[in-house]
């Protein structure tokens, strides 16, 4: 019994140090994955937007304008937009509830408008490859980068509210403290949107979402604007920061502004002719 238990003991103890080396092997292979926008990335993914900056004047390269028939069937384009960034007077928010059963999960958008009601998106994503599908489990583990899309309303909006069977989206205006912050946090979006050209980072779901930079790019326009929250790790929830703070316009009624923010319902009777933008903010 006594050279059998020592056998065990030896088996059990290789077993160990074995488990203990794949381990450590699998953090070291894992610290060492690097970033890259060299990939064969889906379509709606597949260009990087580029900013070119000439005095007042910004032109934003391979912005994306799709055709959305359905999420998968769709008409393919990029364009080149120019903004004169003297005169950015609004910036909007957008919060996309993913399924209304799961209120904690949403995703967040911001657009930016001139005094001539000339608008662009921004929506911040995982930069998926073809045949790879999000997970937020696997985004805690280097597995997606980050990719600031740049688009027209009609595209990123459109294919939220037209495309997607069980989204509800929701169009906020912000409120902006200061003269001149539109032009500042369009500047730090398409800034960081140049870096990410030059240094890819991976997507976290964690601490690298749309929620975090968001939040990253107001408190750098306008330090301490948007506290620690959960909400900034769950958007879902944010309503209520965003009314206490006062983020977005609300009035007195958080309920009556989540109603009347809806846009769904508009965007699917959109005609076509009328600017896409101008047609959901109207009632």
């Amino acid at each position: 019994m006594g050279a059998l238990d020592g056998l065990l003991s030896f088996f059990i103890g290789f077993s160990t140090f074995f488990l203990l080396i794949c381990l450590i092997w699998v953090i070291i292979r894992h610290l060492r994955l690097n970033p890259s926008n060299d990939r064969s990335w889906v379509n709606d993914n597949n260009k990087m937007a580029e900013a070119k900056f000439e005095g007042n004047q910004v032109t934003i390269r391979n912005v994306r304008d799709f055709s959305w028939r359905t999420s998968k069937d769709y008409d393919e384009n990029w364009i080149d937009v120019k903004f004169d960034l003297s005169r950015l007077a609004k910036i909007w928010f957008v919060l996309e509830y993913f399924d209304p059963k799961r209120k904690q999960m949403a995703h967040t958008i911001m657009v930016f408008e001139t005094d001539e009601g000339k608008r662009i998106a921004c929506s911040i994503e995982v930069r998926r490859e073809k045949g790879e599908k999000y997970h937020p489990i696997k985004g805690l583990f280097k597995q997606y980068e980050l990719i600031y899309v740049w688009a027209t309303e009609r595209d990123v909006i459109g294919v939220r509210t037209r495309c997607r069977r069980n989204s509800i989206t929701h169009l906020f205006e912000a409120v902006v403290l200061g003269p001149g912050n539109e032009r500042r946090m369009f500047e730090s979006y398409l800034n960081r949107t140049n870096k990410l050209r030059i240094s890819p980072e991976w997507y976290n779901t964690i601490t690298n979402t749309c929620t975090t930079n968001i939040v990253r790019h107001v408190n750098e326009v306008y330090p301490g604007r948007v506290p620690r929250s959960m909400a900034i790790l769950l958007p879902g929830i944010s309503p209520r920061i965003l009314k206490r703070n006062n983020l977005v316009k609300m009035g007195d009624s958080i309920d009556e502004a989540m109603e009347n923010s809806k846009i769904d319902d508009r965007a699917k009777i959109w005609d076509g002719a009328v600017d896409f933008g101008d047609w959901i903010r109207s009632k």
